[in-house]
């Protein structure tokens, strides 16, 4: 009686706690769990697989390297080739090395567009292969790619011998250009990681431009073609593929077929060279102030309506272009007037046409001290040039005009010794 008393109670309880009508469950022995999954990494930097040594570098590397997982690029290929990786000193010091001189594009463009030079460029003209196709092509002339071919890299024969990953790393290190380096860094690990280029292809300047007509690593993957047919885009070793990219840069810039890049004028002795870098007008409204082509010919139809800007380079006493527009897709290329000025002149020569009218004139290099005083001299006189860094941009030059017209001087725009001191004794400066 005693043990059916107990087993009663026992099920009294059960029921208590289990709702009727459902079974009481059979203990089972729990299993054991999975291991609880690792929580993800924390963001931040990621080191790479070795230290260079030098603190700055490393930091920028260890921040770098998570950046560029995020853009794509495969941990694998970036520890393959950021390994060992140290800054190039040489690199270092090109990129803060400012000239005390600069130069005057008077000896710029006589130091580049020479009778020796002409002359390769004449023989290239009917020697290098397909240029036929690549002008009908892109719609450029082969002089004009010639000239691009001439100043990048003597024909090809100058490419540069920077390794472009170790040139990109330490300007991005550095840090005053830091986007652009690390742009294309990424862009040039990509191309590696794609199979098309090696890291030993990958040579050029140390600012990263590469091959016969210097190309940056994203230039490259946007712009470059094949123009030889062999299912390759090689800018270092084939001339076409470099001529051809080349072509299809300038056309995707605005290059207009049947158009100059730009001619040399001449202007009455009254007239106002506040203009120059100004307007953009037709040489025929050009022509209603007295500007006129410096080798007497009439405006092609092709010209005679297309809007141009008037430029004196090196002063009133120097040559003076009507710049059409294709002068300005060269600038996309190298946005430099003395760098476009002299690919057009190169092409020019190239093509049989003669020297200038009127020559480049002597001119004095100034010392960057002088710049940065002229440009201080400015801001105080209430004519704005910008930050004074001793480079006479067009921020400067617009200034000077502004100051040399309400002073009743030729505003040319034109940053001359005589201008400086002129400049010091009116703002007072030392």
């Amino acid at each position: 009686m005693r043990r059916r008393y107990i087993l009663l109670l026992l099920y009294a309880l059960a029921g208590c706690a289990t709702p009727a009508g459902r079974p009481i469950p059979t203990p089972v022995a729990p299993r054991p769990s999975a291991p609880a999954p690792e929580p993800p990494a924390a963001a931040g930097p990621i080191r790479p697989p070795t230290a260079s040594g030098d603190m700055v570098f490393d930091a920028w590397a260890a921040d770098f390297y998570g950046r560029a997982v995020k853009a794509g690029v495969s941990p694998a290929l970036l520890d393959r080739e950021l390994a060992g990786l140290t800054p190039d000193p040489r690199v270092a010091a090109l990129d803060t090395r400012q000239p005390e001189f600069s130069k005057p594009i008077s000896d710029y463009v006589r130091g580049v567009v020479t009778d020796g030079r002409a002359a390769i460029g004449q023989a290239k003209r009917t020697e290098v292969p397909r240029l036929d196709g690549i002008e009908q092509t892109y719609g450029v002339p082969r002089e004009i790619l010639l000239g691009v071919w001439a100043m990048e890299s003597g024909f090809g024969a100058i490419q540069g011998d920077f390794d472009v990953i170790r040139s990109m790393a330490t300007l991005a290190a550095q840090g005053r250009r830091r986007q652009f380096a690390e742009d294309q860094l990424i862009a040039a690990l990509k191309l590696i990681g794609s199979g098309e280029v090696t890291r030993a292809q990958l040579r050029g300047s140390w600012a990263g431009a590469m091959g016969q007509t210097q190309f940056i690593p994203t230039t490259f993957a946007s712009t470059a073609v094949d123009g030889d047919g062999d299912g390759r885009r090689d800018i270092w070793g084939s001339s076409a593929d470099a001529l051809a990219s080349a072509a299809n840069l300038l056309k995707a810039g605005g290059w207009t077929p049947g158009q100059d890049w730009a001619r040399e004028v001449t202007v009455p002795a009254d007239f106002d060279f506040s203009q120059t870098e100004g307007p953009k007008l037709t040489p025929v409204q050009w022509g209603a102030m007295g500007v006129r082509r410096a080798d007497g010919l009439p405006w092609s139809p092709a010209n005679q309506d297309v809007p141009a800007q008037l430029s004196a380079p090196a002063g009133a006493s120097g040559p003076l272009f009507l710049l059409f527009p294709n002068h300005f897709a060269i600038r996309k290329y190298n946005n430099s007037l003395a760098y476009a000025l002299a690919v057009g002149l190169l092409a020019d020569r190239f093509s049989g046409r003669g020297d200038l009218v009127r020559p480049w004139p002597q001119e004095t290099a100034l010392a960057l001290v002088d710049r940065m005083t002229a440009q201080r001299a400015l801001a105080s006189l209430g004519f704005d040039p910008g930050a004074p860094d001793g480079v006479v941009g067009l921020n400067t030059r617009t200034a000077l005009r502004a100051w040399q017209k309400a002073r009743g001087l030729t505003a040319d725009g034109y940053l001359s010794m005589d201008m400086v001191q002129k400049l010091k004794a009116e703002a007072g400066a030392s």
